[in-house]
């Protein structure tokens, strides 16, 4: 039997109409006379779901029973026997309850798919792993029931369930998702405008970027090598030039003007090492390319058309934007470059841009060799020149202009030797006039066809025209040699001052670093390898590019030893001995930023320590005074009990043990608050996190305070959370304490809990005087009291205490104003797993 299809309804945010989507699929397949039963579908009390259920088989529930509470979940077996073929499986990232046949329901869905059974399922955007962090800046909430994106990739279908936010508010409004009483805090906090919107455009790309792929696969498989231009991508040829940042600029203008249009930048360098691109430019343009959403792009290729082209048609680029070649106009004689050569080639499904810029028509930058030798094409022109031109030259001199005489032929053979000299250097210029003097003797010195001459004059005449052809290709044989070397200590001292000048600035990229360096040389692979010491093997510390990097730098093509324990490795191919001064320089300051990176460590270590010792200065400041406070008072009262000479009445001996009794119950908070900060600065705090009853955590957080200065406000329906019962008691208590320490005379703080979304808010209100904002991130440092609090009154550090423990459970607290005075404290904590099983009345988590 083989797999089932799968098939997946996406959604951007909770009530868009998923499940209604899926079901109604279920309602035309049994219309078809498919067998389709409704394996799981959480209607959330939603009267339009409900009815959608009418007329669909449904296969029985499991009851698991878990911390008292009965809890409904899909069972996997009964869909297994029942055998339909297609299961409606609601909420594909939902996590089972414990004890369940699988820890997550896609799992369940995998083997319904494995049994050959198509599965229709749903899912919001916020819980593929992959988005977990952007949802999270988002709206402030973690996902903690999500999906491998995998997962939902191998689908046979996704179908994307769409609506505007605008509309999605008005069903919340309505009560078509919520209950009334969830309809406000809802709108307020997650469905809010901007929340949905942001989800609404991942939803959308991510949907886009899977139906790419499809496209892509289908276009592999039918070998479709011709584009298609389904979105805009904007290709940008980039020479390393100046004009490149104008091309860049200019490409994303044209991006942005189709919906989704992508930016990529190609470099194409040649796989002959240093290039005559300017690696700072380049620096520069890959920045630009990112802060603009582009993706800069590293290519090798001898071809530069071609391989630009070749890059075009592979990511299916609909555009190329080059930049008017900076040739001069006499420069053309030797081809036709490479934007018009682009041009012609790419068909009639690539359109070309040709960018005018300053740089045009203002010359090229020589090309920059790896040494002082000639290129293997120029060469071989030059041997072609100095062998057979002589022989074409000779044609042309007895055929057609016969009578030219023998000082102007030799004239001709010698611009022809200059020429082969220009071309090919000094040997094929040597070889042109060893070839021109025996034409010069053959054809046109008396006696012709001879060897031999009969004129001594002629003979001075050879012998200075190989003299001087010799001479002149020697000239310019060392000025074309010249020529390259300063071009290439050109580019060498452009990267170096370019090393300098990061050293100066202080950058800290070592992979960037070593990524120029992969670049310039055209290697496929660099790392850096360093060992503690001669016995110890090497480690890679930082890599770029393919491949596994070298286990030691005598594995690589070319290592560059940085003292006896640091080496720079590269792959890819071997390099010449002249470009090791640039790699060594490469490699001393990567080992610079890796001392420097090392040391900012150390220096964080430091300050870390500063703050410790200040904490530990505070720290014996509060105890000197806070802490012998109530033990003097304490030491007083059992003295005064102790003493002979005064004779206690029982109202003035119960007045004294309530002091020592108050004493000892101030002496035992004010050290279980420094235990508590010393266990948070050491990072020893490590919670128990379990499904814990609210209702039964608070009440036991007031035992400190008059039992007439708070109100509770805690509804038994709320869901169970996700903390550890210990910690939250102490940060309840802490809170609480501090709200009474501050509220007047006769006004009692409101301690009240509620459920938004995932999350479940606790709020602890006072009519106090409030805090400034300013001053609403320093009341939680530790040893801080805010405003005129008498010494006594605590040594700080409740607050501090309270936002450890609480951050150490995964959830918030932060301070708030409170509507006509007073200060507000938010503790927010997560809520259960099971939440969804806890009341009918409540309302489904975001990750419905």
């Amino acid at each position: 039997m083989g797999r089932g299809k799968f098939r997946i309804y996406l959604g951007a945010a909770p009530g868009v109409g998923k499940t209604y989507a899926m079901l109604s699929e279920g309602h035309r397949r049994v219309e078809r006379g498919t067998d389709c039963v409704v394996a799981f579908v959480a209607t959330h009390d939603r009267p339009r779901t409900e009815v959608m259920l009418h007329g669909l088989e449904q296969v029985a529930h499991s009851e698991l029973d878990y911390r008292g509470s009965v809890f409904t979940e899909m069972d996997v077996d009964a869909v297994l026997e029942r055998g339909p073929a297609v299961a409606l499986v609601d909420e594909l990232a939902h996590t089972n309850v414990p004890g369940s046949r699988n820890a997550k329901r896609w799992q369940d869905v995998e083997e319904l798919l494995a049994a050959g059974i198509d599965v229709v399922s749903t899912v919001n955007i916020q819980h593929l792993e992959s988005l977990g962090d952007v949802v999270e800046s988002i709206t402030g909430i973690r996902q903690r029931e999500t999906v491998p994106d995998e997962v939902v990739r191998r689908a046979d279908q996704i179908e994307l369930v769409d609506m505007s936010p605008q509309a999605l508010r008005r069903r919340m409004a309505h009560g078509n998702i919520y209950k009334p009483d969830k309809i406000d805090a809802a709108l307020s906090n997650y469905f809010r405008p901007g929340n949905l919107t942001a989800l609404r455009e991942l939803a959308l790309l991510w949907t886009a970027d899977r139906v790419d792929e499809y496209l892509n696969q289908y276009r592999s498989e039918h070998s479709v090598s011709t584009i298609w231009g389904s979105r805009e991508r904007i290709v940008v040829g980039l020479t390393g030039g100046p004009e490149g940042r104008t091309l860049i600029r200019r490409a994303a203008r044209l991006a942005e003007k189709g919906a989704g249009g992508e930016l990529l930048a190609v470099y194409i360098a040649r796989s002959d090492g240093l290039s005559n691109a300017s690696p700072k430019e380049l620096v520069v343009q890959r920045t630009l390319t990112d802060d603009l959403g582009g993706t800069f792009h590293h290519v090798i290729g001898d071809d530069i058309p071609t391989a630009l082209l070749e890059f075009a048609r592979g990511v299916n680029a609909t555009q190329i934007v080059l930049g008017v070649s900076r040739r001069k106009p006499w420069q053309y004689v030797f081809g036709p470059g490479v934007s018009a050569t682009v041009a012609l080639d790419s068909g009639p499904d690539l359109d070309v841009h040709l960018v005018t810029h300053d740089a045009m028509g203002q010359g090229r930058a020589l090309p920059v060799a790896r040494s002082a030798r000639l290129g293997r094409g120029r060469i071989l022109a030059g041997w072609l020149t100095g062998v057979a031109g002589p022989a074409l030259l000779a044609y042309l001199l007895t055929s057609v202009l016969p009578d030219v005489g023998l000082a102007n032929d030799m004239l001709l053979f010698l611009g022809l030797t200059v020429g082969a000299a220009l071309l090919g250097g000094r040997w094929p210029a040597l070889g042109c006039a060893v070839v021109s003097s025996l034409l010069i003797n053959w054809y046109f010195t008396p006696p012709v066809h001879t060897l031999t001459i009969s004129d001594a004059q002629n003979v001075v005449a050879i012998a200075i025209f190989v003299g001087v052809a010799v001479a002149v290709a020697s000239v310019v044989d060392r000025a074309a040699r010249r020529t390259k070397e300063a071009a290439r200590l050109r580019a060498e001292s452009e990267i170096l001052s370019f090393l300098a000048g990061s050293v100066l600035r202080g950058d800290t990229g070592l992979e960037a670093l070593l990524e120029r360096v992969r670049e310039t040389f055209s290697m496929e692979s660099a790392a850096l390898l360093e060992r503690a010491s001669d016995v110890d093997p090497w480690t890679c510390t930082a890599r770029v590019g393919s491949g596994e990097p070298p286990a030691r730098p005598e594995d690589a093509d070319v290592d560059v030893p940085v003292g006896d324990d640091l080496s720079l490795a590269l792959t890819g191919r071997v390099l010449p001995a002249e470009d090791r001064r640039v790699l060594a320089a490469f490699a001393a300051q990567a080992a610079v930023v890796l001392d420097r990176r090392r040391l900012k460590d150390q220096a964080e270590q430091a300050r870390t320590m500063a703050v410790d010792n200040r904490i530990r200065t505070a720290l014996l400041a509060a105890v000197s005074h806070d802490l012998r406070t109530p033990l003097a008072g304490i030491k007083a009262s059992v003295s005064s009990l102790r003493s002979d000479d005064v004779e206690w009445s029982e109202e003035d001996r119960a007045e004294l043990l309530e002091g020592i009794e108050d004493g000892a119950d101030r002496l035992d908070h004010l050290v279980g608050n420094l235990l508590d900060m010393s266990r948070l600065q050491t990072g020893t705090v490590t919670p128990l996190i379990r499904e814990t009853d609210l209702d039964e955590v608070v009440p036991m957080a007031l035992g400190g305070v008059p039992e007439d200065s708070v109100h509770l406000d805690i509804p038994e329906t709320l869901p169970m959370i996700s903390a550890d019962r210990g910690l939250l008691e102490r940060a309840v208590a802490n809170v609480v304490e501090n709200a009474v320490k501050y509220s007047p005379e006769g006004r009692a703080v409101l301690v009240s809990a509620s459920t938004m979304a995932d999350r479940v808010e606790v709020r602890v209100v006072d009519r106090g005087p409030g805090v400034p904002d300013d001053a609403k991130d320093r009341i939680f440092e530790p040893f801080q009291r805010y405003g005129d609090v008498p010494r006594g009154a605590g040594v700080g550090l409740g607050l501090a205490v309270a936002r450890g423990f609480t951050e150490a459970m995964g959830g918030t607290l932060t301070a708030e104003d409170t509507p006509g005075g007073g200060l507000t404290m938010v503790l927010t904590l997560r809520a259960g797993p099971s939440r969804t099983g806890t009341s009918a009345d409540l309302p489904p988590t975001v990750t419905t």
